[in-house]
């Protein structure tokens, strides 16, 4: 006998046909009070899931708060969409501006995946919410990040205990490719290992190196 279990099985997992996704406020004034991670660890972060999602065509929404007073959205996360204007918001939680839950109802997703700057506020608020109407909600955590390690984490902490999923930048791109053998998404995801990856996109990198280099007999 088997239970319905929306976070266990082979549907809890993201594909790029079951979800849509949230980049919430990437923007100088919440990088300023960003504490709990380097500024760059999630610059590198951030724009490497946001090309994912581009790669894999999942629909994504840019959001700003009063982007007049704390600046436009991180210009490397605008590069990868360059056609998009964020929607800017007074609403500190993103999910009560109207616009933003017709563009979520218009994709028809259920599985929402979001990350954002605050995580205690800017994040934790409209997962809060999401899940409180029937949305899966998945949260980023390494493209996330509060103004104290003690705020990223007790966040986290509480939007488990609500229902969310935590991953990592690196495991949703993982779940959208799934197979190796699906060769026509092998090249941008490639592409996105060598920016963002670290030691995985060098050891990829020599990897091809010694592929392409021809055998001496």
């Amino acid at each position: 006998m088997t239970t319905e279990n929306n976070k266990t099985g082979l549907n809890a997992l993201l594909t790029p046909d079951n979800c849509a996704m949230l980049l919430i406020d990437h923007q100088p004034f919440q990088f300023a009070g960003l504490r709990s991670h380097d500024s760059q660890t999630i610059i590198n972060n951030v724009v490497g899931l946001a090309k994912a999602a581009k790669a894999f065509n999942v629909p994504t929404l840019l959001s700003t708060v009063l982007e007049e007073r704390g600046g436009l959205l991180l210009k490397q996360l605008q590069d990868v969409f360059p056609e998009q204007k964020p929607i800017n918001r007074t609403f500190i939680n993103t999910w009560e501006d109207q616009r933003v839950m017709d563009w979520v109802k218009a994709t028809g997703k259920k599985k929402i995946v979001m990350a954002a700057l605050w995580t205690e506020i800017c994040l934790a608020m409209p997962v809060i919410q999401a899940l409180g109407e029937g949305y899966e909600v998945y949260i980023v955590t390494d493209a996330s990040g509060g103004v104290s390690l003690e705020a990223h984490e007790m966040a986290v902490l509480r939007m488990i205990q609500a229902g969310a999923v935590p991953i990592t930048w690196g495991v949703f791109s993982a779940e959208l490719q799934r197979d190796w053998a699906r060769t026509e998404s092998v090249p941008a995801l490639a592409e996105i290992l060598f920016d963002h990856s670290g030691n995985v996109g060098t050891s990829l990198t020599w990897e091809l190196q010694l592929l392409a280099t021809p055998v001496q007999p």
